[in-house]
């Protein structure tokens, strides 16, 4: 007769702490912008399909060497590690069409320096991948932004050639995430960007789509997640790309003025802060988060497809680099056995085929997914944007 009082009593007591604990992390971890569409969306059925899926998968690298204030010698050894590590790692991989992992180095606008791009474009044009632009600032103007993009992308096209180019129109085009993670100012406290109409800038400058999110924990994330979808700015207000419309078959991007791709955000339940509690998981790939079957699994998962396309899955994760004690996970055994799942699961396997690409590759493949086309989204990796002159192969 005693004991079920004490059963309830303590049932009691830890319900209420993990709901304490839950409010705790919520607040800490601001999650509450985007935790109730992602419950939300637990509950939707997800489109299905009896063919091949094709999983296609970008790494995105938030790549700067002179992280920390790094000497110039520190920002060469950096480099010089990605161009003397990373073809030793990606030669023993191919995705289903023969391409090794593609690696798209976002390269910030206020690190800019000729050698470093130099190196980098090499590896790329040695069949590793792509760069793009990236920009930090705080406190800016919409003259002061749509400067640095202005000189920074003409910079990377006329002195390293390092740019696609629209086939349609001729004229280079980029492809951009956001230091801090503050796109459009969308940071509450203001801080690290400034410019309430920056979703028209970049695409008034050339940039075709961001690919910044997930930006979870930091609380420039939107309400959007786990999507591809269409932002039309406000320039009066900050965070215009907290909504949008999601890219269709058939669809286009009418009056809208930038593509928002966006990465996984999901909670992981099968790795939980004091064994109760998921973490967030959030494409990030580094020393404290490294991947594994599970996470890759996840990544999956999630489903990220252009509607009405629902057996094309984009999955794209993000690293920053250069962080030194990063690297040996990026460029080691980790990243190693990463790439074997992903081949064994996704690529030996006649349910799925898996695709190595470019962020620039990935764009291409969603338009041509919007304009209708179907079957192997290998034959678009080139649709709308050509590779860049130092890279066209």
């Amino acid at each position: 007769m005693k004991f079920w009082p004490i059963f309830l009593g303590v049932c009691f007591l830890l319900s209420g702490l993990f709901l304490s604990a839950l409010v705790v992390l919520v607040r800490q971890r601001n999650m509450g912008v985007w935790l109730w569409p992602y419950m939300v969306s637990r509950f939707k059925t997800r489109p299905r399909y009896a063919g091949v899926q094709h999983i296609i998968f970008c790494f995105v690298d938030h790549y700067e060497p002179m992280w920390r204030k790094a000497t110039l010698d520190q920002e060469r050894e950096r480099v010089a590690r990605w161009v003397r590590d990373y073809p030793l790692l990606a030669d023993k991989h191919r995705d289903s069409d023969g391409v090794a992992p593609q690696h798209t180095f976002f390269y910030p606008e206020e690190e800019y320096r000729e050698e470093h791009l130099a190196a980098i474009g090499k590896l790329c044009a040695d069949g590793y991948g792509e760069v793009e632009v990236h920009l930090h600032h705080d406190n800016d103007t919409s003259e002061g932004v749509t400067r640095k993009l202005e000189r920074f992308s003409e910079t990377l096209v006329t002195r390293h050639g390092l740019l696609g180019r629209d086939k349609a129109t001729g004229k280079p085009v980029y492809a951009f995430i956001h230091g801090n993670w503050c796109l459009d100012n969308s940071r509450p406290d203001g801080r690290y960007c400034g410019v309430n109409d920056e979703i028209k800038i970049l695409a008034d400058t050339g940039c075709y789509a961001d690919f910044t999110l997930p930006a979870a924990p930091d609380p420039s994330q939107t309400k959007t997640i786990n999507s591809i979808y269409y932002a039309t700015d406000d320039p009066e207000k900050p965070k215009s790309h907290d909504t949008g419309r999601p890219m269709s078959v058939g669809g286009s991007r009418g009056d809208a003025h930038l593509l928002i791709m966006q990465g996984p955000l999901s909670l992981n339940w099968k790795d939980r802060k004091w064994g109760l509690i998921p973490r967030i998981e959030n494409g990030d790939i580094r020393k404290g988060q490294p991947p594994s079957p599970e996470r890759v699994d996840a990544w999956v998962n999630e489903g990220i497809h252009v509607l009405g396309r629902p057996e094309w899955i984009f999955v794209k994760v993000h690293t920053h680099g250069t962080q030194d004690y990063d690297m040996d996970t990026l460029l080691g055994e980790k990243m190693d056995q990463m790439f074997s799942y992903m081949e064994n699961r996704y690529r030996d396997n006649a349910d799925f085929a898996l695709h190595y690409v470019t962020a620039r590759e990935m764009f291409n493949i969603a338009k041509a997914a919007e304009a209708g086309h179907e079957g192997d989204p290998n034959d678009f990796r080139d649709f709308l944007i050509s590779p860049p002159p130092a890279l066209d192969r």
